[in-house]
């Protein structure tokens, strides 16, 4: 099975059962200790499980536990005594012990116990590994972007990481504004602690105020049982309010109030309930027209809007489309497990050209949709949708003409130079990771580093 057990006790014949039932009954690995000052220099192998005597030579098995969970608190004890005592027991499970069985073991009752002490770890050390790895997509070096405009906006989000002050992100539908929220999230000193996202425009507005505050049972009809709000559920966290400019009047005043003292009641409550969340919200209006047509609070506008951020639409960000083009394509390369190499001059062109209406989730979508009906190793014209083929240029027409003309190829050079520089940055100058990111091999890494005067050690 893989899982490894520590058995630490000093009386041998109950080492030796409990190694028999354990390796050669259950079928896990084991290592046997007979003291505690040797269990604890072994620690580093993070074993799955530990069955840890009190009564031992030395430090005795209550200190012993006491070391273990400061070395990692989530490492399953469970503790063997033939003092038998409820004292001891209740101690030993304060310390955080898995479990306690008084001598002599009940081999039928152990077993159970191991099993779920080993199930429990691999649940938290998976959960570990989610969060972790929720961090790192959420990273700023994992946000993909080469243009000025979008720098200047990380800029502005690595000044309110560290701090509570209200953040409003401004930008059209699909510019990436609940990313840049998350960015925030995941970054600051919030980032153990729940991201709750209410889509403010996809909840019907009779719902909303329960699915924001909650409600007590009874308080409406169909209201079977009390039910806890977004707010209590971000409770120490973040709540990321998207399309907030949809809310009504009502629920602005509630919001206020929530965002000025910090508390709120249930709907057909009068509990007053404490919140500690910060808010950033997120709007694709003119809220300050809004507010000049009475259609939002002005009060709350300056309230949400004390750190605006906003996040230009793709058309305005060209820097960014060719480099977005490739990371959409090696990404949707492995998800469907397709080898399509890059695209083609024509519909490269046409890509650069394109008003992108709907911004880096238009690009998303649509680079997806080309993998999946692309027959050959690069994408072409005919792989684009027919919208986008026939669509009028943009304003820089002249210049994507310059740029993707047949004796240049520098869309396609900047593509792998970008691509090359923002794997080694994501991958802090380690080409092994670097070069499967990109599903290249190391050689080429090299190759192209040296064609393109990449220095390693800018990224370490």
């Amino acid at each position: 099975m893989g899982k490894l057990v520590f058995i630490v006790d000093d009386e041998q014949a109950i080492s030796k059962l409990l190694t028999y039932w354990v390796k050669d009954k259950w079928k896990y690995d084991t290592e046997v200790f007979s003291n505690g000052e040797d269990v604890l220099r072994r620690l580093t192998v993070k074993p799955d499980l530990i069955l840890l005597d009190i009564m031992l030579p030395g430090m005795d098995g209550i200190e012993v536990l006491k070391k273990v969970k400061q070395f990692d608190e989530n490492i399953p004890v469970i503790m063997l005594s033939a003092q038998g005592s409820i004292e001891v027991a209740v101690d030993a499970l304060r310390l955080g012990a898995f479990d306690y069985f008084p001598k002599p073991i009940d081999i039928q009752r152990l077993e159970p116990a191991i099993k779920n002490a080993i199930k429990n770890y691999e649940l938290t050390k998976e959960l570990e590994n989610l969060k972790e790895n929720v961090k790192r997509e959420y990273s700023f070096d994992n946000i993909i972007s080469a243009d000025g405009k979008m720098q200047d906006v990380f800029k502005l989000v690595s000044k309110v990481l560290n701090n509570e002050i209200t953040v409003l992100i401004h930008g059209e539908s699909g510019t990436g504004k609940e990313l840049i929220a998350r960015a925030i999230h995941y970054n600051g000193r919030r980032k153990d602690k729940p991201f709750i996202v209410v889509n403010c425009a996809s909840i019907p507005r009779e719902l909303l105020e329960s699915e924001l505050f909650g409600h007590e049972k009874g308080s409406f009809t169909g209201a079977y049982q009390k039910k806890l709000g977004k707010f209590e559920l971000a409770n120490g966290g973040t709540i990321f309010l998207d399309e907030v400019g949809e809310l009504e009047m009502m629920l602005q005043a509630k919001l206020l109030r929530v965002i000025q003292e910090r508390e709120f009641e249930r709907v057909g409550g009068t509990e007053l309930i404490k919140t500690d969340v910060r808010i950033i919200s997120a709007t694709n209006r003119d809220l300050k027209h809004a507010v000049e047509n009475k259609e939002f609070r002005e009060d709350l506008f300056y309230r949400l809007n004390s750190f605006p951020i906003v996040v230009p639409p793709l058309r305005q960000r060209k820097g960014d489309i060719l480099v977005l083009a490739q990371n959409f394509l090696i990404n949707f390369n492995n998800k469907l497990g397709k080898n399509v190499k890059g695209f083609s001059k024509k519909a490269l062109k046409l890509i650069y050209d394109y008003n992108w209406p709907g911004n880096v989730r238009e690009m998303e979508n649509m680079i997806e949709r080309c993998l999946i009906i692309c027959e050959k190793d690069t994408i072409d014209i005919d792989d684009l949708p027919s919208h986008i083929r026939t669509a009028e240029p943009a304003n820089n027409a002249d210049f994507s003409t310059a740029l993707f003309s047949d004796d240049n190829i520098v869309p396609f050079e900047r593509l792998k130079e970008e691509s090359i520089r923002h794997a080694l940055k994501v991958t802090n100058g380690n080409i092994v990771e670097a070069a499967k990111k990109l599903q290249l091999g190391r050689a080429t890494i090299y190759r192209l580093m040296e064609k393109y005067n990449i220095e390693n050690r800018s990224f370490e």
